[in-house]
């Protein structure tokens, strides 16, 4: 499974942006797709998942709100929409998949893109 995020960009607080996360490969084999996110100096933490058949959505609590997670009608890419964007959202947005087992949470086993980066200015 090769994976490819983009939409990434520089955005004032209080703006928004959709990432997208473009799947390619043995696609039949995606259980859920992931969105994580690395801010400067920390660590990766996730930030929601779906199912790939689109009906689960998982998200952390800490982002429950601003952050939304869906599958889009080409049915091999995910998207994340962020709203209301403040600084602390400033990171490298990573996209992952599960495959070949029945799990939502990706590990660093499965499959990820390259990352791509959010810049929100205040």
């Amino acid at each position: 499974v090769q994976l490819q995020a983009s939409g990434g960009g520089l955005v004032q607080a209080g703006g928004s942006l959709r990432l997208s996360c473009a799947a390619s490969g043995r696609t039949f084999s995606i259980y859920a797709m992931n969105w994580f996110r690395q801010p400067p100096g920390k660590e990766r933490e996730f930030v929601a998942a779906i199912t790939w058949n689109g009906a689960n959505t998982y998200y952390a609590d800490s982002l429950k709100g601003r952050f939304t997670i869906s599958r889009g009608n080409a049915k091999n890419t995910v998207y994340l929409q962020i709203n209301n964007l403040n600084p602390e959202d400033t990171a490298v947005y990573y996209c992952a998949a599960v495959s070949g087992r029945t799990v939502v949470r990706a590990t660093g086993d499965d499959y990820w893109g390259q990352g791509t980066l959010v810049t929100v200015s205040s």
